[in-house]
């Protein structure tokens, strides 16, 4: 049996690379039966004569918005204008991937379209993340793939915030569609439509069908606690502090937290708490 990574799924064809060649591979039944999904990504054992995925081998993480396993690196590509900057759904991303013990890596675009202002507040913004994150523009392509070595990368973020171009950029051979921004929605078309591992110089980078919202159903407190990095630097009187309300608080009123991190931690906690009355309900 030979040993290859799921690069691409279209319907039940599964396109797996081994060895620098790629087989169209389908999947036993068995997988069906036991309920596993096998995802971009999956390191496999299949049978080199009759194409078959005979084993999925363990991961070590997979997300399923958009649905990819084994991920080193999670790019949040996020535009600062057209589509308008949306620090709510950075942070909800951020949180996401903190929760699957993935390396994130922030990407803003879009900077040149920016005003005067604009720009300054961006670069403020930019500053507060690049205390915590490794931060980048997509002009800085050589950065990015000296990070990128050796890894598996996927780029997630907002419909229309420039992934496929980003990946041009760095490869322009793969040549993905890329659309103008919907000047009705204010958001991007969905130019690419299936998730795929693109195997370049060194690392796996896949671009994945864009989005704008995502359910924190999976998130429990502590690793909403755990995800806001910058608080363990503030130690609060109890252990147990939700920052919200509560008597010896130093993350509440904490003038060196971004104050739109701080807004948005309690929309997520106000949505954890939700999401757990509608689970006991």
């Amino acid at each position: 049996m030979l040993n290859g990574i799921i690069v691409n799924i279209n319907s039940n064809r599964f396109k797996v690379l081994a060895n620098d060649k790629e087989y169209i591979c389908s999947a036993r039944g068995k997988f069906r039966n036991d309920k596993i999904i096998p995802l971009v990504g999956d390191n496999v054992l299949f049978n080199e004569n009759t194409l078959q995925i005979e084993k999925i081998l363990e991961r070590k993480n997979f997300l399923l918005r958009p649905m990819i396993a084994n991920v080193d690196i999670a790019v949040v590509i996020t535009s600062t204008k057209e589509p308008d900057l949306d620090l709510n759904l950075l942070d909800k991303l951020l949180t996401v991937i903190h929760k699957n013990n993935i390396k994130p890596l922030i990407c803003f675009t879009k900077t040149d379209l920016l005003n005067e202002e604009e720009k300054k507040n961006y670069l403020n913004i930019r500053k507060y993340y690049e205390k915590y994150y490794d931060v980048l523009d997509n002009t800085e392509t050589t950065k990015f793939k000296k990070i990128i070595q050796n890894k598996i990368v996927v780029l997630c973020g907002q419909t229309g915030a420039g992934k496929s171009t980003f990946i041009n950029k760095i490869d322009n051979k793969l040549n993905l569609e890329t659309n103008e921004i919907s000047k009705v929605l204010g958001r991007g078309k969905h130019t690419t439509r299936m998730v795929s591992l693109y195997k370049e110089d060194g690392f796996f980078i896949s671009d994945t069908p864009g989005f704008s919202s995502l359910s924190l159903e999976n998130i429990s407190f502590e690793d909403l606690n755990n995800a806001f990095v910058e608080f363990s630097n503030f130690k609060c009187k109890y252990n147990d502090c939700n920052h919200i309300n509560t008597q010896g608080c130093n993350i509440e009123n904490n003038k060196e937290i971004l104050p739109s991190r701080y807004e948005n931690y309690k929309l997520f906690l106000k949505e954890i708490y939700e999401n757990r009355s509608k689970l006991f309900k």
